[in-house]
């Protein structure tokens, strides 16, 4: 018997339902202007051939919206019929020219109504909140009509990094604030019986996806409400530290049996999310037991990588289990809760035929889950498909991805869309070898200024396309240097992180 799964009702997107007892649906999103109907009717059967069951596109203003219209006829003309989702921020009317041309429509609680954050304290009296939500429901219950009479669903897409003044001054940037932010608008749809909704829930930070999630799914249960989730760790990055976010963040929900459609953000080439997103739904899918509830245990330690040079290791007092089939995280899971007061090494162990990427994905999962959680005080990878340099690295992007152990310079980056002013694959490359011999920093590289400074909201530093060709520059949320051109803003947050006392010299 496989994983048992949340139950929800379903939700229709065109020709593809989510949730219910559907297959886990796998999505991901253009980066082409919206504006070029030729770049995004290509890309979309790009990213749809390589089996993608929705594909999303960015509608910043109404003009996008409207196109659109004409992407999707292409594409059904050439026998695509792939659903597609407009991604909407900031601009409540392109939300509504979006569900003339698409399938389903995705806003962001946080800026759907309420204004572009500020990140200032805002004080309210109950009644001026309680009007707020009214402002809100004014703006929304058109939207909900208007999709239900096309038969268009939506996306409430809440973000760590893009929470409204007004949810962070009553609940600050917390788990707790993003529930709410959903919650409010999920009461407004009960409220007009609109049900043809999807949730997502983000953030860049593993564990406050994972929890936020957990809290967001209680929040719903005790208000009688079973709409399906999207998952997805949110500017998650490229290479092997986005494959080890997205898939210790996803994997621990779906090994709860918790997530209905999933994206893999990676700053790649979006036909790349798909693979991905497929061994980690295959992997969950291979799994009999739901990963085991239990109280965190009181000694997290500070665990370490170990190779399989184990020997030499010195750890006395430990007890080791092995794990070699299918549900790892349940006999890892299981044995600690079984012993709750002895140190844990947990060793997974993967066979010969296992892709080097397969075992990314799968030992990100079955060792991240658990740690995530605060179990275990020591790791080690047995895969005959890693060198013993690619085991230590994996070992360490888990540990450094459940926040147990840090030992590299995190990047925190977009996937781009349509929205993105620069080349980012190469320039988060670029970026890369020039910082990271900084371990414990984090340096957010997004593609645009609409969400940039409140995505990156977990970043020490930002580089922000600010305009074609020009680059702002972030500490923390404080824009410190504005439109550089982009050829010189690598030297110039060197020449910033140098200022702040925080670089070193390679080597050093």
């Amino acid at each position: 018997m496989s994983i048992q799964r949340r139950k929800t009702h379903a939700v229709r997107v065109g020709r593809t339902a989510i949730g219910g007892d559907n297959p886990i649906r796998l999505q991901s999103m253009t980066n082409t202007p919206t504006l070029d109907t030729a770049a995004c009717v290509d890309q979309t059967i790009c990213i749809a051939d390589a089996g993608a069951d929705i594909v999303r596109l960015t509608a910043q203003g109404v003009a996008h919206a409207r196109n659109l219209g004409n992407i999707s006829r292409e594409l059904r003309a050439r026998g695509c019929d792939v659903p597609l989702v407009a991604d909407i921020h900031f601009n409540p009317d392109a939300a509504f020219e979006s569900a003339l041309h698409v399938e389903k429509v995705r806003i962001n609680p946080g800026n759907f109504v309420d204004p572009a954050r500020t990140f200032k304290k805002l004080e309210y009296t109950d009644a001026e909140y309680a009007a707020e939500i009214d402002r809100i429901r004014e703006r929304l219950v058109p939207f909900l009509d208007l999709c239900r009479q096309r038969g268009v669903a939506i996306r409430l897409g809440v973000n760590h990094g893009s929470l409204s003044d007004r949810i962070m001054s009553r609940y600050g940037d917390t788990p707790a604030g993003m529930t709410e932010s959903a919650m409010e608008y999920l009461r407004i749809c009960r409220d007009n019986d609109f049900d043809q909704v999807v949730i997502s829930i983000k953030a860049s930070n593993v564990g406050i996806m994972v929890q936020t999630v957990l809290m967001l799914v209680q929040a719903m249960e005790a208000e009688g409400m079973d709409y399906p989730l999207h998952l997805g760790v949110t500017e998650a990055g490229g290479g092997e530290d986005g494959r080890i976010k997205s898939a210790v963040g996803i994997g621990t929900l779906l090994a709860r049996g918790i997530g209905d459609t999933i994206r893999v953000s990676l700053s790649e080439a979006p036909e790349h999310e798909i693979p991905v997103a497929r061994m980690l739904v295959d992997h969950i899918a291979g799994m009999t037991h739901n990963l085991p509830e239990g109280k965190q245990l009181p000694h997290p330690g500070v665990p370490k990588a170990w190779g399989v040079d184990f020997d030499d290791t010195g750890l006395e007092g430990y007890i080791e289990v092995t794990a070699e089939g299918t549900d790892r995280p349940y006999a890892f899971k299981t044995a600690a809760l079984q012993n709750p007061d002895m140190p844990m090494l947990f060793t997974a162990v993967y066979p010969a035929g296992m892709s080097a990427e397969e075992v990314t994905v799968a030992a990100s999962v079955d060792l991240g889950s658990v740690l995530l959680d605060g179990y275990g005080d020591a790791i080690r990878i047995i895969a005959p498909a890693l060198t013993q340099e690619q085991i230590t690295s994996l070992e360490l992007g888990i540990l450094q991805a459940t926040r147990r152990r840090i030992s590299h310079t995190e990047y925190i980056a977009c996937p781009g869309c349509g929205r993105t002013l620069f080349d980012l694959e190469n320039t988060l490359a670029r970026v890369r070898e020039a910082t990271s011999h900084l371990p414990g920093l984090k340096i957010g590289v997004m593609g645009c200024i609409v969400n940039g400074p409140g995505e990156m909201a977990d970043a020490d530093y930002g580089y922000v396309g600010a305009a074609a060709g020009h680059v702002s520059l972030y500490r923390g949320k404080e824009c410190v240097e504005r439109n550089i051109p982009q050829e010189q803003a690598i030297d110039r947050l060197i020449a910033l992180l140098k200022a702040d006392g925080v670089w070193k010299e390679k080597g050093c």
